[in-house]
């Protein structure tokens, strides 16, 4: 059991699925080696777009692109907080131009546990 996430929703290029994997792999190995207890990544397969919210519309999903969906487990917000600081500095983070999703529409934020059944 995770006492605290960090959830995103991002945007991705449908036809760059294996490039994402591959990132996905990186930041994965980073986070788990800063002290993160899972990286959980899942590839949008049903995600009807809405007309006053949805994930679609949240990313501003674009023709071509599917939402992927993913968390971080932390065993808390200061594990969580010390993590993603070292994240950050750690080399293998360093963005490439051609990175497989866009930043810029990404959603994102940190929840702490409320219910786990």
């Amino acid at each position: 059991m995770s006492a605290y996430i960090d959830a995103f929703a991002v945007p991705v290029p449908s036809d760059r699925k294996a490039d994402y994997i591959e990132a996905g792999k990186v930041f994965a190995a980073v986070f788990k080696d800063c002290g993160a207890l899972s990286v959980v990544e899942y590839w949008g397969d049903d995600v009807p777009e809405g007309k006053l919210t949805s994930f679609p519309l949240a990313v501003k999903l674009e023709p071509g692109e599917t939402v992927v969906l993913s968390w971080v487990s932390w065993p808390s917000k200061e594990a969580r907080d010390v993590g993603n600081e070292k994240a950050r500095t750690d080399p293998r983070m360093a963005m490439s131009p051609d990175m497989p999703l866009d930043f810029k529409r990404m959603i994102f934020g940190g929840f702490a546990l409320l219910n786990e059944v």
